[in-house]
């Protein structure tokens, strides 16, 4: 009698603790749905979530593991992305790589059959995650090394492009998917690899990054005009997105524009399609934008003197070298020994400008920053009286300058010089 008592209380303990363990998974699935049909889900919520989905972790059976890991990962993520946190980030990352690793035990496995590997939405969930953690850490280290990896991770998902009911809507997997190209492509710009971007973001055409690529490729082939028209449309695409970006949390997790760095671009296209005071207003949005940003200044000073205002270049020249100078910390910055060398030369002091130039060049500078410096190291010896040598040194180095470089004016220069050559005059 004893026994059957002991029996029936053991059975009747299992059963309690069984309902718990349903009633524990009841209320983290309620929390998990409560989060993420919200389109803008609270810190209250995604808490509550991310604390039930862990609570069920110990008590979950193998079957249930994946799916878990990915819920708290997935409310770790909108809680990151609401609030910015580069931690949070990071352990939504760990939590979808452990739903990848588990996702083999849902099934028993069989003799001689691969086991079945996890939907690659969370290999992408997983890069979005740390992208979006070294966005936050080291924003200005977009080109680090340690991005190769992620890179790597991010094609292969995207590539398999997978997911599963369990998990999320086909539309929810879309917009994981849409937001996994836009990093692919922002990965590959950061690299300079154009047309892999263009690649990458192919269809995409509510992307600020599609347009961005299309005015890119536009620069490349010297289509001015065309890719001042990409650009500012890319910029009005971003700007009418915003209302979408900040209603859905979701939107948020795309690599955003500098938009100092955005405008500049917009602004220096629009100069060299013959448009200075377009360029100049678009500049003066890109100084606001981004006061730190030397290169706005410089292009700035570039339009005002393409329409007559050289005072005003003048000025922006020098707020170039000092923006420059400040932005280094305290370190040699061939940026600022460049912009002041122009500086110089406008003064007509050509000999201290000729200084600069040969100091940007020693500071190692950029290779289309150096191409320009190398010019203007010519062009402040051939102004200066020095027509020999340094005639065909500067006709050479055209070849080579950034578009932003004055060419005209420098050929005009060379055909001030006495005995200059037919092939120096055509020099382009």
């Amino acid at each position: 009698m004893r026994g059957a008592i002991l029996i029936v209380l053991a059975i009747a303990t299992l059963h309690g603790a069984d309902e718990e363990r349903l009633a524990l998974v009841r209320k983290a699935k309620a929390a998990y749905d409560l989060a993420i049909l919200s389109p803008q889900p609270g810190l209250a919520e995604t808490s509550s979530c991310i604390q039930l989905q862990a609570s069920l972790l110990p008590v979950a059976t193998h079957e249930e593991l994946p799916v878990i890991h990915y819920r708290r990962g997935y409310c770790l993520l909108i809680s990151a992305a609401i609030a910015r946190n580069a931690a949070g980030f990071r352990d939504a990352a760990a939590a979808f790589d452990q739903s990848t690793s588990t996702w083999p035990n849902r099934v028993k496995p069989v003799k001689g059959v691969a086991p079945q590997p996890g939907p690659s939405v969370l290999m992408v969930l997983s890069a979005i995650s740390r992208l979006e953690a070294a966005a936050i850490d080291k924003p200005d280290d977009s080109a680090s090394s340690g991005n190769l990896a992620l890179q790597e991770d991010m094609s292969v998902g995207l590539g398999r492009s997978t997911c599963s009911p369990e998990l999320m809507t086909v539309a929810a997997c879309q917009d994981v998917f849409r937001s996994g190209r836009e990093w692919l492509g922002w990965m590959a710009l950061q690299r300079g690899d154009v047309k892999a971007a263009a690649s990458d973001l192919l269809d995409l055409q509510s992307s600020f990054w599609s347009h961005w690529v299309d005015g890119k490729l536009a620069m490349s082939e010297g289509s001015y005009s065309d890719a001042a028209v990409r650009y500012a449309g890319a910029v009005e695409q971003w700007r009418a997105n915003q209302a979408r970006w900040r209603a859905n949390w979701m939107t948020r997790l795309g690599p955003e524009p500098p938009m100092g760095v955005v405008l500049t671009d917009l602004g220096g296209a629009q100069f060299l399609a013959g448009q200075p005071e377009q360029a100049i207003a678009t500049l003066d949005s890109a100084v606001a934008a981004d006061p730190h940003y030397a290169p706005a200044y410089y292009l700035r000073a570039r339009a005002k003197e393409q329409s007559g205002r050289l005072d005003a270049a003048m000025a922006d020249y020098n707020l170039a070298a000092r923006t420059a100078y400040a932005s280094a910390e305290g370190l040699v910055s061939p940026e600022a020994h460049l912009y002041r060398g122009i500086l110089l030369y406008r003064r007509k002091d050509f000999q201290r400008a000729e200084d600069e130039f040969a100091n940007a060049l020693n500071a190692d500078s950029p290779s289309a920053m150096r191409a320009d410096a190398v010019a203007w190291r010519h062009m402040a010896a051939v102004a200066g009286g020095a027509c020999g040598a340094s005639r065909q040194l500067l006709a050479n180095s055209l070849h080579e300058v950034s578009p932003y470089f004055p060419k005209a004016e420098a050929t005009t220069l060379i055909a001030a010089c006495p005995g200059a050559t037919d092939a120096q005059l055509r020099a382009r």
